[in-house]
């Protein structure tokens, strides 16, 4: 052990689907904003993220920074089978 805590950066596939529950709640708020932005970037405007259910402690973490997110269009719980686990989010195009 080198007493280092800087880990790599993980690599995601960026299809539309952000599953955080492979990611310590501390880094939520930039996995989120970065696969937004990466989502836009692949011209991907419909995200889904997977925050499950539990006590809905993450859900309103990930609901607060949508809320503020500038290319953020719309968001709601998914209307699916997940219900109030995972959320969906709209992005603004550019005109």
């Amino acid at each position: 052990m080198n007493g280092n805590d800087d880990q790599e950066p993980v690599s995601i596939p960026v299809e539309g689907v952000l599953d955080l529950h492979t990611f310590s709640p501390r880094d939520v708020s930039s996995v989120v904003q970065e696969y937004l932005r990466v989502c836009e970037e692949k011209g991907i405007f419909e995200v889904r993220i997977i925050h499950g259910k539990g006590k809905g402690v993450l859900r309103r973490q990930v609901h607060a920074i949508l809320e503020k997110h500038p290319r953020v269009a719309a968001f709601g719980l998914d209307p699916g089978a997940s219900g109030w686990g995972a959320t969906v989010v709209r992005l603004a195009q550019a005109d």
